[in-house]
């Protein structure tokens, strides 16, 4: 049996090629996405231990908001502490540490680097006069506040040379500060794109910290000394209040594992999308040893005949199946190394820099490969396997195919009913609720399910809906959907491949598409601000900014908004201050109880979600301890709707100012005379000297950035679901030339009573074409229902009151025209096979 196994592999290769090709693309998909990863982590992980190569033990500050003492209040690490550390015993040198975001303008005056990856830190030289982490590579080191060192990778990117004047921003002003130093490094910023701008320590204490503090001091261990025993040394030394150390091993293993565990979300993500190919693909490779099993009925009777029991009919079934999963399994794995190293090439060409790194190709990685692949076929195959065991002899030896017995096509439409009307009442539950994840991931599984079980049932009534445009095409529209639903089960498996990956691209669109929309209306609607002004790095501005734009003559109206943690009883909060004089202007917010008022004083307005959970309501009384430890009570002066833009405890900034230890601002909202023109937008980045770590936008650039997150993460949604419906494709195209083969005697008297080449090349892509076009309506119509159902439980739990649901018209068109284009492609080679086909050779095949 094994033997016979191996030659009807042999003899219907061309048959089991596009099963071969279904199963390579998912297995490739997820040895590519194993590889990936892995790669990305382990050069990652490299990078960050190279990082700490010259750190032994590193002291840190001790987080002191436990309760007692004022609210963020951080301890600070001074040059008591470090001259201290570097007399303990072991210590070969210490190094202090301080850093915060720098951007670096380009020639043009456009960011180098983006967002967090630009990154300044201090030069802290040695007794060499040397700072061992940065080796200068031209120039020297900078010295005095408009000095400073720049790495060589975003030097040279820039065109910057030493001796260059650059533009250069920290919170808000612009500095020019004078190039004096190049470096290399491997500071894991760097690598992975972005920037490093050095200063002399004094420069980079005032500019991320306070004169004389660190924000951590490393230190280096003498020849013979352990990181452990240094450790333990520099701890007798620490303010047990004020910090702590920790090995440099500790912290790279630290390191090691958020890295990895980052890692892993992505590999999640990628995964998830591999296994929806391969699901896909489990309909092709059914579909196919279906076929075969039908085609050789004869050939099997006769096994069945001569003694071959019907265990070992099944098990030849499955090793034909092994065979081709052990082909598409390696075949998928050496594919999927070459994806894996091409998307690190590819990301790198577009600028996302990591770090370099081997291929990295693990055991696991080629054991999981395999493994995906062998298991994938050999189960879709069982099936099959087991019918055509149960097919009886004397049946088979007279071509009399089994057919599907009334009694089983009642308990597959029962089950199917069942578990679609059970998936649906889940789904309407889970709608009301404020957390129904589970709820509704059950529902979809079952729903899911149960349409997949129902698919042959549904595909007579909705095929039949398209004979009017079929008859339009004569004779060969007829017989494409009389062929359609010739084996509806056929029909239902290749249709619902497709049906799945248009049913989540059209889900995710409905999503993406209503939460854009709620996202856009909630930004703008709480606002009556024509600018919101913002670091592009979401890091705080200096309250120059505020002062800067407050003096600009087109403005009339301006506040800062602030953060300070404060502690209310024993929970700790954070207070948003506003200029409360203009607040009123510049936002619209929605009260249930109360109102805005005058905003100053002890007065503040509360979100309804912390009223209610405080049980607050206007005329109450909030004990508060501010930031610096002093303790006060405010008043509520009115309840407000929260949103994503505005929350929380709102109070005058004069209220809270004296109060903050260092005052910087998260944003500025601006109203100018005119509204939101290009005249005023250019006033107002005039007086900010045009600097480009700076962000000024209006209504339509907050839509639009929003806009262009959800259309790229779209776009990756798409682009990832595409291997699925690749996969389908490659399930029409085969069952279309199996069929073909099927039916060969068929069309050679279709071709002999008078139907030509044309027409029958035209009934195959009809009968393409009604099956792509059944799976598109099917997969489009679940995929807005879904949509419809995540969005009602979206506005259940409240994080989105402006969510509405926008049905994408256009791109559902698209969607539908898409699965068209699929059944006119798929259907390609098979249509002219079947005309290629000789008419009397044809006639005489059995």
């Amino acid at each position: 049996m094994f033997r016979t196994a191996l030659r009807n592999v042999l003899a219907h290769k061309a048959r089991l090629l596009m099963t071969v090709l279904a199963v390579m693309l998912g297995v490739a998909f997820v040895s590519g996405t194993l590889v990936f990863t892995s790669t990305l982590s382990e050069a990652t992980q490299a990078s960050s231990r190279k990082g700490y190569d010259n750190v032994d033990v590193a002291i840190q500050p001790r987080s002191s908001d436990n309760g007692g003492g004022a609210p963020g209040e951080a301890p600070t690490l001074d040059q008591k502490l470090l001259d201290k550390t570097a007399r303990v015993p072991g210590a070969a040198s210490v190094t202090g540490t301080v850093s915060g975001f720098t951007a670096v303008a380009d020639k043009k005056g456009e960011l180098t680097g983006s967002g967090f990856g630009t990154r300044g830190a201090n030069y802290f030289p040695g007794q060499d006069g040397k700072d061992a982490r940065y080796p200068l590579r031209d120039g020297a080191a900078p010295k005095g506040p408009h000095e400073f060192a720049l790495d060589a990778h975003t030097a040279d990117k820039a065109g910057y040379k030493v001796g260059d004047t650059v533009r250069i921003s920290v919170d808000g002003p612009v500095r020019e500060q004078k190039l004096t130093g190049v470096f290399t490094t491997d500071d894991g910023t760097v690598t992975a794109g972005g920037s490093l701008a050095l200063f002399d320590t004094p420069t980079a204490q005032k500019l991320f910290a306070a004169p004389g503090e660190f924000s951590e001091i490393d230190v280096k261990a003498a020849p013979g000394t352990s990181q452990t025993a240094l450790k333990a040394a520099v701890e007798k030394v620490l303010p047990k209040d004020r910090a702590e150390a920790t090995t440099g091993r500790q912290l790279a293993d630290e390191e090691a594992a958020f890295i990895a565990q980052s890692m892993d979300g992505m590999k999640t993500s990628l995964l998830t999308f591999a296994g929806i190919a391969l699901f896909v693909g489990v309909f092709i490779i059914t579909n196919t040893f279906t076929m075969l099993v039908a085609q050789r009925t004869k050939e099997l009777a006769l096994l069945r005949a001569v003694g071959a029991s019907r265990r070992q009919v099944t098990r030849s079934v499955l090793i034909e199946a092994l065979v081709v999963g052990a082909v598409a399994a390696v075949t998928g794995l050496a594919a999927g190394i070459g994806i894996g190293a091409g998307l690190r090439a590819l990301l790198n060409s577009t600028g996302a820099t990591f770090p370099d790194g081997p291929l990295v190709v693990s055991l696991s990685t080629v054991l999981v490969s395999l493994l995906v692949g062998i298991v994938v076929t050999v189960l879709a195959a069982w099936l099959p396997g087991r019918r055509a065991a149960k097919i009886p002899p004397v049946a088979a030896m007279s071509s009399v195919h089994a057919t599907a017995t009334t009694k089983s096509l009642v308990v597959r439409n029962t089950i199917g009913a069942l578990l679609s009307g059970a998936g649906t009442a889940a789904i309407l539950v889970a709608t009301g609720m404020s957390d129904g994840k589970a709820t509704m991931g059950a529902g979809v599984a079952l729903l899911l399910i149960g349409v997949l079980v129902l698919t042959p049932l549904l595909s007579r009534p909705m095929v039949a809906l398209a004979a009017p445009v079929l008859r339009l095409f004569g004779i060969s529209g007829v017989l494409a959907r009389q062929n359609a639903v010739r084996n509806p089960r056929r029909t239902a498996a290749t249709a619902s491949a497709l049906m799945i990956g248009l049913m989540l691209i059209t889900g995710m669109t409905v999503i993406a598409g209503s939460v854009q929309q709620g996202v856009d209306k909630m930004a703008t609607a709480s606002l009556k601000a024509d600018y919101v002004v913002s670091m592009a790095s979401r890091t705080p501005l200096s309250p120059d900014v505020a002062k800067k734009l407050a003096s600009v003559d087109e403005v009339t109206a301006s506040s800062p908004l602030r953060n300070s943690p404060a502690r209310i009883g024993t929970d700790t909060a954070y207070l948003t201050g506003v200029d409360g004089k203009d607040f009123g202007k510049l936002t619209q917010l929605d009260f249930t109880q109360g109102s805005l008022g005058e905003l100053a004083g002890g007065r503040a307005v509360v979100d309804d979600t912390t009223a209610e959970e405080k049980g607050w309501r206007p005329g109450s009384r909030i004990p508060v301890t501010f930031e610096d430890g002093k303790k006060s009570t405010l008043t509520v002066a009115g309840v407000y709707k929260g949103n994503q833009m505005l929350k929380g405890i709102i109070l005058d900034n004069t209220t809270l100012a004296p109060h903050q230890k260092q005052i910087t601002d998260m944003q500025v909202m601006v109203k100018t005379k005119h509204g939101a023109t290009a005249e005023a937008k250019d006033a107002l980045a005039d007086a900010l000297g045009k600097n480009p770590a700076i962000t000024i936008a209006d209504k339509k650039d907050v839509s639009d950035s929003i806009s262009k997150m959800i259309t790229l993460l779209l776009n990756m949604l798409y682009g990832l679901l595409a291997m699925a419906v690749i996969v389908a494709v490659l399930g029409v195209i085969n069952t279309l030339a199996m069929s073909v083969f099927e039916r060969s005697q068929e069309i050679g008297m279709l071709r002999a009573i008078g139907l030509d080449r044309r027409g029958i090349k035209r009934m195959v892509r009809l009968e393409s074409l009604v099956i792509s076009l059944f799976g598109g309506v099917l997969g489009i119509g679940l995929g807005v229902f879904f949509g419809w159902a995540v969005g009602k439980m979206i506005e259940a739990t409240g994080q989105l009151p402006t969510y509405e649901l926008i049905l994408p018209w256009g791109r559902m068109g698209v969607f539908l025209a898409l699965a068209a284009l699929v059944g006119v492609l798929a259907a390609l080679w098979p249509a002219r096979r079947a005309a290629k086909l000789n008419m009397l050779a044809a006639i005489k095949a059995e």
